[in-house]
């Protein structure tokens, strides 16, 4: 059989391991469950490090012209007071791109239309994986496909994982997170920057990711409440009037609500002739930002490695080998960062607080330092 990629997922992941492998002419097929690939979900950061890769896909001014540059991360307390703030002028002049905060359908739509419908199989939801001399995988619609290389970027709860792999299990952080884009005039201070409000017990995120609108994110700890009975404006109500204007400009249908949960760290993520990239092999809560760049990253060593070696079986243990280490960082500091963000009591809070106040800049920059660099 002729190596041919079968990718698992059209997320960000498979999306950008596809584009990679067809500018470096290698044959793939794409297979989502999904029966469309529509503008759905909230906003996303590209981070630098994505940033830089997707310059080298030659997707830069495409992606800044639908998003928007942002060039300072700031966290406030609930009056939106600076308690840190982390100034990106530095890498985006070291890098050459910019963080850029942008809408994840259009995204997702500019990567596909650059791979092309014919390679993405829609309506395609894998339910098993088997190996014999190949990979025979089933799919929901009772179809089956034969193939040699098989890509997992099916997510947190990924099917390839599940059936290829050694026992993993997911954490639950104890939070919920509501999301939304609203159509807002924020004012100019916020339009470059993006801002998380840490409260007590909960926070709120916002960005700019067009002209018109605005991305948002809650997150509040909870035990045994009911999710559904939690009105937003009333658990944000002691925060700034801004961030309540962005809560209710947001139509109360269009707001996504999901748990906070990441995949307990696995260290093998490819076996044989199967590997997996993104969230189904190192999913983090998203404190830093990091979970569709990090994907991203993937595919770009995965591609890296493609270009030194060509016995599969290398290939994916070299791209293992290259990005456990900075990944399972990614997941570790990401859950370490949502346990200080969401401290329950008001004499923690003051210590967190004061503590962000005081953090030297340089450590803050060092973090950036080790999330921006993609150098092998």
């Amino acid at each position: 059989m002729k190596d041919h990629f079968s990718i698992i997922g059209a997320g960000i992941g498979g999306l950008a391991t596809a584009l990679i492998l067809k500018q470096k002419g290698f044959s793939f097929s794409v297979y989502e469950s999904a029966a469309e690939i529509k503008p759905v979900g909230a906003g996303i950061i590209l981070a630098n490090n994505a940033m830089q890769v997707m310059k080298k896909l030659g997707l830069q001014e495409k992606l800044e012209r639908v998003g928007n540059r942002i060039s300072c991360i700031k966290i406030t307390d609930q009056n939106l007071k600076p308690l840190s703030a982390v100034d990106l002028a530095g890498f985006e002049k070291k890098y050459g791109v910019s963080n850029l905060a942008i809408h994840r359908g259009d995204l997702q739509k500019i990567l596909a239309e650059e791979i092309g419908s014919s390679q993405i199989n829609l309506s395609k939801r894998l339910l098993n994986i088997e190996k014999d001399e190949n990979y025979l995988l089933t799919f929901e619609d009772n179809s089956t496909l034969r193939a040699n290389i098989v890509i997992g970027a099916d997510g947190i709860k990924s099917t390839v994982r599940d059936k290829l792999f050694q026992e993993s299990s997911i954490r639950n952080a104890g939070q919920i997170c509501w999301r939304g884009v609203c159509e807002l005039d924020l004012p100019p201070k916020y339009h470059h920057e993006i801002n998380e409000a840490w409260g007590k017990g909960k926070r709120f995120g916002f960005v700019k990711i067009s002209d018109k609108k605005v991305y948002w994110f809650a997150l509040v700890n909870v035990k045994n409440q009911v999710v559904e009975e939690l009105n937003l404006p009333e658990v944000f109500k002691d925060f700034h009037r801004d961030i309540l204007a962005i809560i209710n400009a947001t139509p109360r249908n269009q707001i996504i609500i999901s748990k906070i949960e990441d995949l307990k760290p696995i260290k093998k993520w490819q076996t044989e002739n199967a590997c997996l990239i993104g969230d189904a092999a190192h999913a983090a809560t998203p404190n830093l930002g990091q979970g569709a760049c990090q994907a991203i990253e993937d595919a770009y060593v995965l591609g890296r490695c493609l270009d030194t070696e060509t016995d599969m079986q290398t290939v994916f243990k070299n791209y293992e080998q290259l990005r456990l280490k900075k990944a399972l960082s990614i997941v570790k500091i990401s859950w370490q960062i949502g346990k200080l963000a969401q401290i329950n009591n008001s004499v923690g809070v003051w210590f967190r607080n004061n503590l962000l106040k005081y953090t030297p800049e340089f450590v803050n920059r060092n973090q950036m330092k080790m999330i921006f660099n993609i150098d092998l």
